[in-house]
């Protein structure tokens, strides 16, 4: 919720959904629990939002995926049900799938035309395509040079709106950053297209300076302009959101993990008997 705010004060993207994409079991990272419980303590966590959904396609893979393939996956997904254009950071939108500059004399096509005066928002128009696709970021080009109309998206009544732009972004914390800067542990060609292509909304932690991280990677600082920082002005500071500390909360029986989980999550762990040693 707070990156989604730091981005609307930009001034430069309207976050019209949010993806949580839980991790393949054969990721190998020590104590991850099954997929199964993970996927059910994400949704309980989400189940109040109206903008963030979990997606299920990366644990259910026959084997573990790359965080740009996952990106992929969902830029592929989103281009084949919208029928919009999902550009990279570099080479923004200039023309529609479908559509005719607002000068020219042809008419626009309608498959059903109810005399609607408002254009539909962008959210309005995500909302047509399905809740499993509600997790993107969309950039309103600041001319409104096309109205078009999308007779691809298999939306039903087909709408006029205006040109827009849809983007998606890797939402991590500043120690995600860090590993990028790690020898060896993140294939090359995947930061370039991570961090070239998609870009990084990055939430700091404890005190770690994302501008400092960028100056130790050649590629962060190559594309240090699709790398946004999050400022985060509130006196709960984002770095205690962790599922690290969450842990050590439950297995040391601290009570202050009602700071980093909701009561629903809380309740699934405790019935579940996860993450809970022996003495616990």
């Amino acid at each position: 919720e707070r990156a989604r705010d730091y981005l609307h004060k930009t001034g430069r993207f309207i976050v019209i959904g949010g993806i949580v994409s839980p991790v393949h079991d054969s990721y190998g990272k020590t104590g991850l629990v099954s997929s199964r419980h993970r996927l059910t303590m994400c949704q309980l966590a989400v189940q109040s939002s109206d903008w963030i959904r979990v997606d299920p396609w990366e644990c259910y893979q026959d084997t573990w995926q790359t965080t740009c393939s996952v990106l992929e996956h969902h830029r592929d997904l989103m281009k084949r049900v919208t029928g919009c254009i999902l550009s990279n950071v570099n080479t923004p939108s200039i023309t529609p799938v479908i559509g005719q500059p607002q000068n020219e004399s042809s008419q626009t096509i309608y498959q059903n035309n109810n005399n609607v005066s408002n254009k539909p928002t962008a959210a309005k128009i995500l909302g047509k395509v399905g809740e499993s696709l509600s997790r993107i970021c969309c950039v309103r080009p600041p001319m409104e040079r096309f109205t078009f109309v999308d007779e691809n998206a298999n939306l039903g009544t087909v709408m006029r709106y205006e040109e827009i732009e849809l983007r998606i972004l890797l939402l991590c914390g500043s120690d995600l950053l860090e590993s990028f800067c790690i020898p060896g542990l993140w294939n090359e060609a995947d930061m370039e297209v991570i961090v070239g292509e998609f870009g990084i909304v990055v939430v700091p932690r404890d005190g770690a300076d994302p501008d400092r991280i960028m100056n130790h990677s050649s590629i962060l600082r190559k594309y240090k302009n699709n790398i946004l920082v999050v400022k985060d002005d509130s006196n709960h500071p984002m770095s205690v959101v962790s599922s690290t500390k969450s842990r050590l909360a439950l297995q040391h029986g601290d009570g202050h993990v009602v700071d980093y989980l909701c009561q629903p999550v809380i309740d699934y762990i405790l019935k579940s008997q996860l993450y809970i040693n022996t003495s616990g």
